[in-house]
């Protein structure tokens, strides 16, 4: 599995250079200025409560996640993991998610919650984001590690289910059921690394893409966590972005998945997995573009920015601090578009939603 020279070529164009790049997105022009120092504040924040072992204060801090996901948010930016400001915090994170790694490929450490796959999905997201922007040393362990933890979401995916959970994920490599929050992740990071020339069969991308249409209200458009009915305003984002990464841009399924958004958002303020929401509505606007970016961006930066808090952080009632700044920080950057997984088709806002 070669990561190196596909991934290495993507971030040459996104990263270094991108920081200096027009932001050519309109919508965001109107915000840059408030929403570049939120960004920076919570960064900041991040790096400075960062333990010397790469995890990080509260509940999940110390599960491969919660590092994941800081790391991500650097990443957002435009910010190195071999120059930069932020290159030690970055570094602390990959190696804390590398050192945590068990022989069955597993990235499982500490408190992971509900389940060691939610950690584990995203901590392999990220580990094939970063890949071919670090030092060699690090390329390597990364190199190694990926195949494995790919192979355990796999078998996971291939564990004998009904109709209804097949294609998907659970709390444990395991489970016979499956939830599409984390199969939402399993399925983002199956398509990083692919993306990245790593060998992922289609069949099990396109196994999981079904999986996530059968929990779709073909009439309102929504997703559900195990059904169509649970979770709504958190969870359609998420379907949203899937199908978009996955090559369904504008079908009727995403702009369905869209329209019930647009109906919701609103709505989410004070929702259990708030967060959670608001970072899924973000990405998958953004993926699909035109008045539904146009339509959401200005409400979440308005709504958003005021809730920061002082020291930089968001604080998230579903899973602390840390991840809630995460999030924000992920969802605030969509149009910087640093992140190889969520590189978007520029002729999107060319098109009548």
């Amino acid at each position: 599995m070669n990561f190196t020279l596909k991934h290495l070529v993507l971030c040459f164009a996104l990263t270094g250079a991108a920081l200096s790049q027009e932001i050519t997105d309109p919508v965001f022009k109107e915000w840059r200025d408030k929403v570049d120092p939120a960004v920076e504040n919570a960064l900041q924040y991040l790096a400075r409560v960062q333990k010397p072992d790469g995890s990080f204060p509260e509940g999940y801090g110390d599960s491969t996640g919660i590092p994941a996901l800081a790391g991500m948010a650097f990443l957002s930016k435009g910010h190195l993991p071999t120059e930069g400001p932020y290159a030690e915090a970055l570094n602390r994170c990959i190696d804390f998610v590398l050192a945590s790694q068990k022989d069955d490929g597993l990235f499982e450490k500490g408190n992971a919650g509900t389940g060691p796959m939610y950690a584990h999905n995203i901590s392999t997201l990220f580990l094939s984001e970063v890949s071919g922007m670090v030092d060699p040393g690090r390329q390597e362990k990364i190199e190694r590690a990926l195949p494995k933890a790919l192979s355990l979401i796999l078998r996971a995916q291939a564990v004998p289910k009904d109709e209804r959970n097949r294609g998907g994920w659970r709390y444990h490599s395991g489970s016979k059921d499956s939830d599409t929050s984390c199969s939402g992740w399993a399925l983002m990071a199956l398509r990083s690394s692919k993306l990245n020339g790593a060998a992922v069969p289609d069949g099990a991308i396109n196994d999981a893409v079904d999986y996530l249409k059968r929990h779709q209200d073909v009439d309102k458009g929504c997703f559900g966590y195990s059904n169509k009915d649970d979770h709504n305003r958190s969870l359609t984002g998420m379907g949203l972005l899937c199908l978009e990464l996955c090559g369904k841009h504008g079908t009727p399924e995403t702009i369905k998945a869209a329209d019930y958004v647009m109906q919701s958002f609103r709505e989410l303020p004070g929702d259990q997995f708030e967060f959670y929401g608001n970072y899924y509505n973000a990405q998958g606007a953004f993926q699909i573009g035109g008045r539904y970016w146009t339509e959401y961006a200005p409400w979440m930066y308005a709504t958003y920015l005021q809730k920061q808090d002082s020291d930089g952080s968001w604080p998230s009632r579903e899973a602390g601090r840390i991840y809630g700044t995460a999030m924000m920080v992920l969802a605030f950057t969509v149009p910087y578009r640093q992140l190889p997984i969520y590189q978007r088709d520029e002729t999107v806002d060319e098109e009548e939603r």
